[in-house]
Parts: C-alpha cells; sequence; structure tokens
C-alpha cells in the first residue's frame, strides 16, 4: 500500500522529519514501513494497517506542528505508542492542551493520554486523587493548575502540603524556623513552583500568604476557602492525617492529592492514608481518582524500563 501526505512548506518538512531525519526513521522502524519525499509530497510504503498507523502518526503531528507547538523525541515515542494501541486517538487534543502559567514558562501541556485525563479531572471536581509511579508529572500537572487559577483569579491563594514522615514528632528538635525545619522535605513542590513562577513573584506571594508550604501536620484546625490545595507525597500520610487534610476543604476550593502507593516511606505495618481512601471514597460525587501509569512517565525512557522492571520483579 502506498499513501501519500502533502507538506505544506521546508520548515513544516524539516519539523516533521526532525534532524538528520531521526523522527520518520523512527517511525519507519515503528511501523515497518519505508518513506520518501519529493516535491512536498512524503510518500508511505508498506502493509497496509502499519501505514495506516503511521499516517495517522503523521498526520496528528502535523496538527500540532501547524499550531507551533515543538515536537520531542518522547513526544514522538508516546505517539507511535498510542498509535499502536488506539489508531483513532486524537494526539492534537493532548499535546495543545495549554495550562497558562507566568511569563517565564508561558504554559504547561500534559504528555500523554493519561496526563490529559489527569488535568481535565481536576477542572471538572473539586477533590481529585492521581496515584501513579515516580516522573508521571502528578506534582508538576497539579502546580501547574494551581498557579494557572491563580493567574486567574479563579482562588486568591495556593496552599501546598507534604507529610515530613522522616522527621515525625522530633521536628520540634530540628535547627532553624519552620521553613528550615521542613525545607528538605518540600523541596520537590518548590522546584515545580519556581519553573512556573519568577522567583522574585514567589518571595513576594510567600511573604503576603498567597502562597503557603507547610507539613501536613501543620494544616490541623484550619479551614481553606477559596484555596488550590495540593497534598504530595500523600502515601506517607496516616489515615488520620489524610481524614483531617480531606476536611480542611472550605467553599470555593479545589484539592489534589498525589501520591505513589508503591513508594510509602510510612514504618512497617502502618497503613496509607492514601491507600485506605481509595476504598472509603471511591464513587463519591465530586471526588475523582485517576490512575497514571509507565506509559505517562515524562522523564527518561529508561524511567519506564525501571518501573516496569520492579513491577514484574513484585509478581
Amino acid at each position: 500500500m502506498e499513501k501519500d501526505i502533502r507538506l505544506n512548506n521546508d520548515s513544516e518538512a524539516r519539523s516533521l522529519l526532525g534532524k538528520h531525519d531521526e523522527n520518520m526513521k523512527l517511525i519507519e522502524k515503528s511501523f515497518g514501513i519505508d518513506s520518501v519525499l519529493r516535491s512536498g509530497i512524503l510518500r508511505l510504503t508498506g502493509e497496509d494497517d502499519n501505514v495506516e498507523k503511521a499516517a495517522r502518526v503523521i498526520e496528528e503531528l502535523l496538527i500540532i506542528i501547524r499550531e507551533g507547538v515543538l515536537i520531542k523525541k518522547h513526544d514522538l515515542s508516546y505517539a507511535v505508542k498510542a498509535i499502536r494501541e488506539d489508531k483513532k486517538l486524537k494526539l492534537h487534543d493532548i499535546y495543545l492542551e495549554r495550562i497558562e502559567v507566568s511569563s517565564k514558562r508561558l504554559y504547561v501541556t500534559p504528555k500523554s493520554k493519561g496526563q490529559k485525563a489527569y488535568v481535565d479531572a481536576i477542572r471538572k471536581h473539586d477533590i481529585v486523587f492521581c496515584i501513579g509511579p515516580a516522573g508521571t508529572g502528578k506534582t508538576y500537572l497539579a502546580m501547574a493548575m494551581a498557579v494557572n487559577a491563580l493567574k486567574k483569579k479563579i482562588v486568591s491563594r495556593i496552599i501546598l502540603a507534604r507529610p515530613a514522615v522522616e522527621a515525625g514528632e522530633s521536628l520540634g528538635y530540628l535547627p532553624g524556623d519552620l521553613h528550615d525545619k521542613v525545607g528538605p522535605y518540600l523541596k520537590p513542590m518548590y522546584d515545580a513552583l519556581y519553573d512556573m513562577v519568577e522567583s522574585d513573584m514567589i518571595h513576594d506571594y510567600l511573604q503576603r500568604g498567597i502562597i503557603e508550604v507547610v507539613p501536613l501536620a501543620y494544616m490541623r484546625g484550619r479551614t481553606l476557602n477559596d484555596s488550590f490545595i495540593i497534598l504530595d507525597e500523600a502515601q506517607n500520610s496516616t489515615p488520620e492525617q489524610m481524614k483531617m487534610f480531606l476536611t480542611r476543604l472550605g467553599f470555593d476550593s479545589k484539592t489534589v492529592i498525589t501520591g505513589d502507593i508503591t513508594q510509602s516511606d510510612l514504618p512497617k505495618g502502618r497503613t496509607s492514608g492514601l491507600v485506605e481512601a481509595q476504598s472509603i471514597l471511591d464513587g463519591i460525587e465530586g471526588i475523582k481518582f485517576v490512575y497514571l501509569k509507565g506509559e505517562d512517565v515524562v522523564r527518561h525512557e529508561l524511567v519506564q524500563e525501571i518501573i516496569k522492571a520492579y513491577a514484574v520483579s513484585k509478581k
């Protein structure tokens, strides 16, 4: 079977083919097809189903490229795998989803079908649980949605919380003020925040209480109205802490709880509040559970293989 795809110009062709044609070489290898570009026409040759799937990937990529979005190696690898599983998948709906943050990084985009479902869930529900392995963008996308909500004045402040498991009851004996004591446990959240908002703005927001970063233990007794609240590393919360956190939700607020139930740092024998919440809260209207998987990992390709290898070893 042969199939022709017309390209609009040389710039579009360069973006599609990639440096030294590496994008097309990956598509050819993945689907077992051949391709040749002549006079603005990209001709695909191979078995019918393979050509159809390769053409689908290319057509979806062209929609994205024509919107001015740069296609990276990971994006293409995911596109190939996704179209193999679902030829009708609209990849452009994923890659053209733009979450506006600040002038430093104009927008953040989901990178997989699972991540897009996660973003959609945050928009539609007041409480969202996101459970998945490291590198799936759980914290990063939640932070982007929080910054976006603040930017659009949907909320008036952002509250970021994380269990400080290792510190436990000895937190008060550590040197320094609260920031010094819990800083190491909250650093991943700061990293995401600094990637989206200018550092001078973050300092101003922290000083004015518009952004607040606190250990989970310090949430007790509060009612949080008009806020976007994120609980990160929730697998390290106890059932009592999880219940306490969830009941802090006030009017006009949104809460996102993220965690990896395979990596709990709680003492052996202690039940994770995140694990318990799955069985108690699943099915309640207004609460949504989103599960990200290895294919949603957006770090180095080897991270996906590492996650798969560990999953197999535990079976």
